[in-house]
């Protein structure tokens, strides 16, 4: 019996946790990502479509269970304040999407492999 595979669709979440915590995400990094971009943890929220304090506590969650800043802040004023990653945020972010963009490809052809398709 061969499954048809077009009419399913195939998603996968990965997360990677210290002490039972989750630290890193596919949703975490997007909000490191968006931080970089944007320049400011509140206009990553907004672009997140999450309320600051949350972006805010899962930014904190991170830099605790990984026992790094991630992000520099630089506290508002007459300039300004802002927030961009830090060099060990930038890696964090650029490995954990490497790892992911590596472990996506596997579970795809794993996924034709098991239901046939494309």
């Amino acid at each position: 019996m061969r499954f048809m595979a077009a009419a399913l669709d195939l998603h996968a979440n990965l997360w990677l946790e210290q002490n039972n915590e989750v630290v890193l995400s596919s949703w975490r990094v997007q909000l490191l990502e968006a931080i970089e971009a944007t320049g400011s943890i509140s206009a990553a929220a907004e672009r997140m479509h999450v309320q600051y304090h949350r972006a805010w506590d899962r930014l904190d969650e991170m830099e605790r269970g990984l026992g790094v800043q991630l992000v520099d802040r630089q506290v508002g004023g007459p300039g300004g304040g802002g927030a961009r990653l830090t060099e060990a945020g930038r890696s964090y972010v650029a490995r954990f999407n490497r790892f992911s963009q590596s472990i996506e490809s596997i579970i795809r052809q794993q996924f034709r492999r098991t239901f046939g398709g494309e």
